[in-house]
């Protein structure tokens, strides 16, 4: 949802059943200061579901799935009149869209695959930028993906832990990066390395995304990844220094020696740092 020039515009899922089946479909409505819809558009990407929104201005810019990634550019500027201006299909999708400047989006999200019968498998996460300057074209002009199936970043689900700031070139992700290694006489995936910490990225449109380095906070083996007191879910500057905070440990790193930890505050055991225990409740 989001409020623009005392309009709200709404982007909605609709799942019902019908004596064929499920039926999937997505729509746009904007409504007056007074809650009457005066503009809709609907039955977009059918039989898929949003996965991501961001409203820019006039713009919506919106992300469905099921199969392959629908990266669609909206146009708000007559609210009565909501319509389609250009998409995109690419394997993938994101779970977050953040606004690069007026013509570049950033996407935050997962890589996919085609399996071996014929259906889709998640990969690692995935980073893409998107460049709508032609609207009617959108393409994407850089992507990174990183790790393998099980890979996970707490931006997905809470987008406060994603931060960027365009004017320091800096992009955070925290990330649980999940590596299948092959063992003796195994097969690829016998075991799982599961690194906890951040990436650190420069973006600009020329240079697409580029890694300034990495805050590791842990690492494991095995298939013990969810819950990991290691698993960062915050990250800030001040001045020139980056702090990622997970639940075990703050680590402070300098923005431009990313590789290296320059002090470690350990934090207490048994407690959720976000969301901790309120005494006497």
């Amino acid at each position: 949802m989001d409020e623009y020039v005392g309009n709200l515009r709404v982007a909605t899922t609709s799942n019902v059943w019908t004596t064929t089946g499920q039926y999937e479909y997505n729509n746009v409505f904007v409504l007056d200061g007074a809650m009457k819809t005066i503009g809709s558009l609907t039955h977009i990407a059918e039989q898929e579901q949003i996965y991501s929104t961001r409203f820019v201005g006039d713009r919506l810019y919106m992300v469905t799935f099921k199969r392959v990634d629908p990266f669609f550019v909206i146009d708000l500027s007559s609210p009565e009149n909501p319509k389609i201006l250009g998409k995109l299909k690419i394997p993938g999708y994101s779970d977050y869209l953040h606004p690069y400047d007026s013509t570049h989006i950033i996407g935050v999200g997962k890589e996919t695959g085609t399996t071996e019968w014929g259906g889709v498998s998640t990969k690692g996460l995935k980073l893409a930028f998107f460049d709508v300057s032609d609207v009617e074209h959108p393409k994407q002009i850089d992507k990174v993906e990183i790790g393998d199936a099980g890979t996970d970043s707490a931006a997905l689900s809470d987008h406060r832990a994603f931060l960027f700031d365009k004017t320091k070139n800096l992009l955070v992700l925290p990330a649980r990066v999940v590596k299948l290694v092959d063992t003796t006489g195994g097969s690829r995936g016998d075991q799982q390395r599961i690194w906890y910490g951040a990436y650190v990225f420069g973006i600009t449109p020329e240079t697409g995304f580029v890694v300034r380095g990495t805050v590791e906070h842990g690492t494991s083996s095995g298939y013990t990844w969810y819950s990991s007191p290691y698993e960062v879910k915050r990250s800030l500057y001040i001045g020139d220094t980056l702090y990622t905070l997970s639940h075990k440990q703050i680590l402070a790193n300098s923005l431009s020696q990313i590789n290296t930890t320059i002090a470690t505050i350990p934090l207490p055991d048994g407690e959720d740092v976000l969301y901790p225990v309120m005494k006497g409740m």
